[in-house]
């Protein structure tokens, strides 16, 4: 049972790490998206973006992440502004000035599916670990009460 274990402390160790950096690599990615797409006018943009440390449950298959930014940010990833709302249908009556600087929502839904996959297929071996260490007949005999039962009637 020590192996399964080890094995189960190994995957959840490999978690945190995983969900660690991909917090962080999720704030390299935007100053990069920022930095490539030109959102910059006086920089506060580029230096907002930070993450909030990643509450977890003790196993890292429930999480909760916060980011946060300037609201200017999301703006400029729906291409609107001052002179066009969003969700207007685009006739404002003069030339549309802005245009849409997509630095937020593609790069961070690409990782979230990401993390997702990860999280998962790392859970779904754990799992699978546990599952065939309880169906070990020498151990499974051990630990249902009906073989213990029997083993001592049989003696």
């Amino acid at each position: 049972m020590a192996m399964a274990k080890n094995d189960s402390d190994a995957a959840l160790e490999a978690r945190r790490k995983y969900v660690e950096a991909w917090n962080s690599t999720m704030i390299q990615i935007w100053h990069e998206q920022i930095t490539k797409l030109g959102v910059i006018d006086t920089g506060r943009l580029l230096r907002s973006p930070v993450s909030v440390p990643v509450r977890a449950d003790g196993r890292f298959l429930e999480m909760t992440f916060t980011h946060e930014f300037l609201e200017y940010g999301l703006w400029q990833d729906y291409g609107v502004g001052r002179e066009v709302p969003r969700g207007n249908p685009g006739d404002i009556g003069r030339a549309k000035v802005r245009e849409r600087r997509r630095w937020f929502s593609k790069p961070y839904f690409r990782s979230v599916m990401n993390l997702r996959d990860f999280v998962a297929e790392s859970a779904g071996d754990e799992f699978r670990g546990i599952f065939a260490e309880f169906f070990n007949d020498a151990a499974f005999r051990q630990t249902v009460q009906y073989y213990r039962r029997n083993r001592r009637g049989m003696k």
